[in-house]
């Protein structure tokens, strides 16, 4: 095998292991997941011609490998762990171990070409862990009210008065500290002004938009679009034609787009508009909703990219 030939890398990241697999060089190895193991996969990788290094992302196991191998100036290529199954399941590969797996992310960047892409900030990391607690806190919210609809017992009544207190506060707190992180980094703050901007568009949703959509603005709108999961697929074959649907993208960003979107319909006039066209045109309001929730992020998506805020007469 030729040494200068540049290899895609596999990484498969567990709590305690590092599995590494070179492709097309075959070699394999491990390394411990932590600062010492880390430093020894940089230096490991640093002797080889790289094309990319794939890894899936894991949530909190993946984080530090990622911030570390980005500071050594390597190239990162973050897949998602249930496409990365699906290119694993088409290549017949049923098998998974953390040695498979490595292996397969490595053949997956190679087979795919996959582009290697910077690292969000960490401001975004932040912002998008604070996001994921704050929805977390929500759904507890929800849980404690319910509760306390059916609670009869006097004591119960009064921890879960306690316990809603406790969540309002730590809300508060979180949306305090998104204020702090964006007003700390003055790219995030314009962004942030920007997609507030737009009419029905809060301060919820664009931290939601800005965390989960941190390329929002160097996309096409097609792009952008199948991002958030909005954009309608087609599943036709043959004579039938089944109604397109929408799936897959980041579920956070559409979720946070469905208020502004009721809210557009009644205060944004282009979306007013198209809302009212599609229902008079037959199609259902769900349906018609969900076009304009199209139409806000393709909207954001324009007004980033041009650095510039919302406008009535705006095109």
């Amino acid at each position: 095998m030729d040494p200068t030939l540049a290899q895609s890398v596999g990484v498969d990241i567990s709590k305690d292991f590092l599995d590494v697999a070179f492709h097309p060089a075959g070699e394999t190895a491990r390394f411990a997941n932590d600062a010492k193991g880390q430093r020894a996969l940089i230096k490991r990788l640093g002797a080889r011609e790289l094309a990319r290094v794939v890894f899936e992302a894991t949530g909190a196991y993946h984080r530090l490998f990622e911030r570390t191998l980005a500071e050594a100036g390597l190239p990162l290529v973050k897949v998602n762990p249930r496409q990365a199954r699906r290119f694993a399941q088409a290549t017949g590969k049923l098998a998974k171990t953390d040695r498979c797996d490595a292996a397969m992310l490595a053949r997956m960047g190679s087979a795919l070409q996959l582009t290697p892409r910077p690292v969000v900030n960490q401001t975004i990391d932040e912002m998008r862990e604070l996001l994921n607690a704050r929805d977390a806190l929500i759904k507890d919210r929800v849980a404690a009210l319910n509760r306390r609809k059916n609670a009869l017992s006097p004591l119960v009544k009064r921890q879960l008065a306690d316990r809603l207190r406790q969540i309002d506060s730590q809300i508060e707190a979180i949306d305090r500290q998104q204020q702090n992180l964006r007003s700390a980094d003055p790219q995030i703050a314009q962004r942030f002004e920007i997609l507030t901007s737009i009419p029905g568009m809060g301060d919820i949703t664009a931290n939601a938009l800005i965390a989960e959509m941190p390329k929002l603005g160097d996309l096409e709108q097609g792009e952008a679009a199948c991002l958030a999961g909005l954009a309608p697929f087609a599943k036709d074959t043959g004579k039938s034609s089944a109604p397109r649907s929408i799936r897959g993208g980041r579920a956070k960003a559409r979720r946070a787009l469905y208020m502004p979107a009721l809210c557009a319909i009644k205060f944004n006039p282009q979306c007013k508009a198209k809302y009212h066209a599609l229902i008079k045109a037959g199609k259902a309001p769900k349906v018609a909703l969900v076009a304009v929730m199209r139409k806000l992020i393709i909207l954001a998506n324009a007004l980033l990219r041009d650095q510039r805020k919302w406008a009535h007469n705006a095109p």
